[in-house]
């Protein structure tokens, strides 16, 4: 269906766990490529050899997208509208960030640390955590956005129109694309079929100081995602989903699920975000400090929204406490504006 749709996926290796990251090419006026992968050698030449085999060259790209400010799906930027001259077109709140990269993503890896520490992670290993996104940081670039976006906006090509679906969570900037004629979204890593999007607690696109509160933003885009009717969603990493609803469902539910568990965890006596992740991932919570403990403060901020938790400063820490003596399976739906998943 995407093939016949003119859209083309290109397969681009990354460093990460996660895999090659998927950039689409968009058979149209103008020559359209959606994402361009992270900053090095090999990710280009495979960039190159894909437009090769679909009969084009670099030079031939006349508009670049961008999804979200992840350097998996961002880092080649610069090269890529250098050699191009093609346009860029991005979210216009993500416009500073890419235009100052490395300015902005040592601010984001300062914020990061100063989470985790707050959270109870040890000071060595966030530190140690810093250094390893800083080395990170090559894969990424800078670049000019020549075409700010904003949510609700048509990209006009010749054949088609891109709706900009601004769709925080996974990161404050993720951007969807929805063709309504085709019924296609371009989803990038908002929705991945075998892989829950880690809702990272990440600053915020204007700098300011208030946490996101990330996993309670991400459910009510995907909420919005929910209503659209997708025949086709094409994701950032792994293979096409064709029934996004019960796979949205499955992940409310998943939600759900943790968060009572992180409740009974609160209830047990654990206090701090970084006892909770170690008890529920054990090393993975030492490795992957940032992204459990962004997994786990998600939940938190359902259970303190919904009133069954506190969160309190105690000194240089963020503590929870249960506000009651309700038993895990006694919460109800915890997610915001209630399940779909479950009303239906």
């Amino acid at each position: 269906m995407a093939e016949e749709a003119g859209l083309h996926v290109l397969q681009i290796p990354t460093p990460f766990a996660v895999g090659r990251v998927n950039c689409y090419l968009i058979e149209d006026s103008p020559l359209t490529l959606v994402d361009v992968g992270p900053n090095s050698g090999k990710s280009l030449d495979e960039l190159e050899s894909g437009l090769r085999d679909l009969g084009h060259g670099i030079e031939d790209l006349e508009l670049i997208i961008v999804t979200h400010q992840h350097i998996d799906h961002m880092g080649l930027l610069e090269i890529v509208s250098r050699r191009s001259g093609a346009e860029i077109a991005a979210l216009g709140k993500l416009a500073p960030y890419l235009a100052r990269f490395e300015e902005d993503a040592e601010l984001e890896d300062q914020r990061a640390t100063a989470v985790m520490g707050k959270n109870g992670v040890p000071e060595d290993v966030a530190t140690a955590l810093q250094s390893v996104s800083r080395s990170f940081r090559a894969w990424g670039g800078s670049a000019t956005v020549t075409r700010p976006l904003e949510d609700g906006e048509m990209v006009e090509l010749e054949q088609r129109r891109l709706e900009v679906q601004h769709r925080p969570g996974h990161s404050p900037s993720d951007t969807c694309f929805w063709d309504e004629d085709r019924s296609i979204l371009l989803a990038a890593d908002h929705l991945i079929a075998k892989i829950s999007s880690n809702p990272l607690l990440s600053r915020p696109l204007d700098g300011s100081a208030e946490r996101t509160r990330a996993l309670i933003d991400y459910i009510g885009s995907l909420k919005q995602t929910r209503d659209l009717p997708a025949e086709l969603v094409l994701s950032g990493h792994g293979e096409p989903i064709l029934d996004h609803v019960p796979l949205i469902d499955e992940r409310f539910n998943l939600y759900q699920r943790r968060a009572e568990k992180i409740y009974g965890l609160v209830k047990g006596g654990l206090s701090t975000g970084y006892e909770m992740s170690q008890e529920i991932w054990g090393n993975i919570a030492v490795t992957q400090a940032f992204l459990t403990i962004s997994e786990v403060v998600g939940h938190l901020d359902l259970l303190v929204e919904a009133g069954f938790v506190t969160e309190d400063e105690d000194g240089d820490l963020i503590r929870y406490a249960v506000t009651g003596d309700a038993e895990p399976d006694e919460l109800g739906d915890l997610i915001p504006g209630g399940n779909p998943a479950r009303e239906e």
